[in-house]
């Protein structure tokens, strides 16, 4: 059987864990910074969480390494040049277009951290635990219907996202430059600047990439329109966390929703000092969420599962 080197951080659940193991010799650690030069040279595969590079070196320590899976639609953390250079096969979920339309989970959160922000939901609800009922506390600044949904980024999720917009009645715009054709009839828009301008709710459905880090900085930020919020449930790397802080702090920016940070896949990252949770802890106007949008337990099941029975195949086909 070939071996596999699985990290306990990936939570892999218990069916996928036995799938793993019928078809792999497994052998677990608690994560990458536990790796030793002696496992690596025997692996045949190995499982690649966000958030620990997975680079040349680490490669050519596994000389006998034929495959890398990770259940992640995007794959930052590998080095792919390196993998195709060494024929190592990567198993992810990037690219699997037809499988992905089927994972609906972090569309379904964006949208509703955006209803939740919009109506005070978690204010409120904490108000009433405190037994205050003062509906006028709370009012939301306008019906959906009323409002206009701007979108970063027209793939799959931004495309989920216009279509739930639109069957709300919002106004749907978006800016992809890989994109002319949006969902539902949406309207393209030039640039970020004039998205801003003409949204309501942005809404953040990008990758992550060189490109697109800090793709919402303080420019794109001071050109929103009054009263407008932003939600994010793509990467955190994707806004200047800086600027939102101050776009946030001053009132040109009504609010924001978050469910993911910009450096939370970094070792040793303590949530409880991010300036981001400091702030919230304080205000109103800003809702956090511990990067839940794709967590529900099928989606987690089937993206295992995918990358699993793809890496098997592999083997099996290899003989």
């Amino acid at each position: 059987m070939p071996r596999l080197l699985y990290y306990d951080v990936l939570g892999y659940l218990p069916d996928n864990r036995a799938l793993l193991e019928k078809a792999f010799e497994v052998v677990s650690l608690p994560h990458p910074g536990h790796d030793a030069a002696t496992l690596l040279a025997g692996l045949d595969a190995c499982c690649a969480p966000l958030g620990f590079d997975f680079d040349a070196a680490k490669m050519d320590l596994a000389p006998r390494l034929r495959a890398i899976i990770s259940n992640t639609t995007g794959v930052p953390h590998i080095d792919m040049a390196a993998a195709a250079e060494r024929g190592i096969a990567v198993f992810s979920l990037r690219d699997e277009q037809e499988f992905l339309a089927t994972i609906t989970p972090t569309a379904e959160h964006a949208f509703g951290l955006m209803l939740a922000l919009l109506r005070n939901t978690p204010w409120s609800f904490a108000a009433a635990l405190e037994g205050e009922w003062k509906r006028f506390d709370f009012g939301a600044p306008a019906m959906l219907s009323r409002l206009s949904l701007g979108l970063v980024g027209m793939g799959r999720l931004g495309r989920l996202m216009s279509r739930y917009g639109s069957a709300f009645g919002m106004k749907v715009r978006f800016f992809d430059p890989y994109v002319e054709t949006g969902a539902d009839g949406a309207e393209k828009l030039a640039n970020l600047s004039e998205l801003a301008a003409l949204s309501d709710v942005i809404s953040i459905h990008a990758p992550a990439n060189h490109e697109t880090r800090h793709l919402i900085d303080s420019g794109v930020l001071a050109e929103c329109r009054p009263g407008a919020v932003l939600i994010n449930t793509a990467r955190g790397e994707l806004v200047d966390e800086v600027a939102l802080l101050a776009a946030l702090d001053e009132g040109r920016l009504a609010g924001a929703a978050l469910d993911v940070l910009d450096g939370e896949y970094e070792p040793g990252f303590k949530a409880a000092e991010h300036a981001l949770v400091a702030y919230a802890r304080g205000h109103r106007n800003l809702l956090l969420t511990p990067h839940i949008g794709g967590s529900t337990e099928d989606a987690w099941f089937e993206t295992q599962r995918h990358v699993i029975e793809r890496a098997i195949a592999h083997f099996a086909a290899a003989g």
